[in-house]
């Protein structure tokens, strides 16, 4: 099994990079927040204050001197071949797609279809630099189409735009998007080192490094954002090493895997259902989950506090953030057979739907055309 002794320097690395990256963005906005503070119209704004959106050069940066630290460490020799290769070449892959969210993030007038097209060209890369294409998916007759490296890659590629966009969808209010990708990447971590890959757990502790460097600044008071270029960066990231682990380990089901995602997976995948026939799709609003914990249940159980106005922001992490925590404890720890793993995501959906049907209804009910129905209250209702 991999030595966790010699990887927990660059774990720390990763993180005071990144929170020192991080902290260098928030003192210096004054020179760069004309291009850099996050604009406060949008519909699925939650802040009242003007920060940078531009934390995802921190993450990539905390990643960078992680890197380096590997590269120049004891025992380098022996990890360049893979471990260090390994990680050169995701982030080589990685670095377009946080680019054109970096650009997004300055712009604001970076298209979807460019930025899908970036993320789309960037999963092609990685499948090229790590071999990181999905053999299988644990279906039967899907598998039987994977074995057609055209359709391997095609499907690889869209998987991993996919999730890069679901990480996105998540980031709405301080150290939701950042606790969950520690805890995705926990899991992911666990499962490297279990089947012995070095790699898997040097990329994932990477990650968990650099998203903890940030939340330092980001959680409570979100003195600075992530923006799109970050959580493209960590969405990729997660994306990348699921592959990873799905196709260099036959032993590790590939349901287990994507359970460790459910969270950020199953609210892309619920969004684009409920904007079906509603419009473009990929306009942003204001019924994700986390705004609506926020204005039905956080703002009235949480009085307004003028010293901290961003304690009720910061509460939505404080409910989701365990519960993702528990759900990778339990995905890893029960989750190794595909039976058991479509029972838990059975069950994760249940809930996801209950505690959204809760919100959007004031009352528990789970039947989806309550939910998705076009003329339904919440169109009607301005949220508080």
């Amino acid at each position: 099994m991999p030595d966790l002794i010699m990887l927990v320097p660059v774990l720390v690395t990763a993180a005071f990079g990144s929170m020192a990256a991080c902290g260098l963005i928030v003192l210096t906005q004054r020179w760069h927040g004309t291009l850099s503070l996050d604009h406060l119209s949008g519909k699925q704004k939650v802040h009242k204050v003007a920060v940078p959106r531009i934390g995802g050069a921190g993450l990539v940066l905390g990643v960078a001197c992680a890197f380096a630290q590997l590269r120049a460490g004891p025992g380098a020799a022996d990890q360049m071949s893979e471990v260090s290769g390994g990680v050169a070449a995701l982030m080589g892959a990685a670095l377009p797609v946080f680019a054109i969210g970096l650009a997004e993030d300055l712009t604001k007038r970076v298209s979807v279809r460019m930025r899908f097209g970036v993320m789309l060209a960037a999963s092609l890369l990685a499948c090229w630099a790590l071999d990181a294409v999905l053999p299988r998916v644990d279906l039967p007759f899907i598998d039987q189409l994977l074995a057609l490296r055209l359709v391997a890659v095609g499907v690889t590629a869209l998987a991993v735009a996919g999730v890069t966009n679901a990480v996105n969808i998540i980031d709405g209010c301080n150290g939701l998007a950042g606790s969950t990708v520690v805890a995705i990447l926990s899991g992911m971590a666990f499962l490297g080192w279990r089947c012995g890959d070095a790699l898997v757990l040097e990329l994932a502790l990477l990650g968990i490094g650099a998203a903890v460097g940030f939340l330092l600044l980001n959680y409570p008071r979100g003195l600075l954002f992530m923006g799109d270029g970050g959580a493209y960066f960590l969405g990729f990231w997660c994306a990348e090493i699921a592959v990873l682990l799905v196709c260099r380990h036959p032993e590790v089901s590939a349901w287990q895997v994507l359970a460790l995602h459910a969270y950020p997976v199953i609210e892309v995948l619920f969004s684009i259902v409920r904007r079906a026939g509603k419009g473009d799709p990929t306009l942003p609003d204001r019924l994700h989950l986390h705004t609506l914990l926020l204005r039905r249940c956080v703002r009235r159980l949480l009085p307004p506090d003028p010293k901290r106005p961003w304690a009720r922001n910061a509460a939505v992490a404080a409910l989701l953030a365990p519960w993702s925590a528990a759900w990778t404890v339990a995905v890893t720890a029960l989750g190794g057979g595909a039976t058991i793993v479509a029972l838990l995501l059975g069950l994760h959906v249940l809930a996801y739907v209950a505690v959204y049907a809760r919100l959007v209804r004031g009352h528990w009910r789970l039947h989806p055309g309550a939910i998705f129905r076009r003329r339904s209250r919440v169109a009607r209702t301005r949220l508080a």
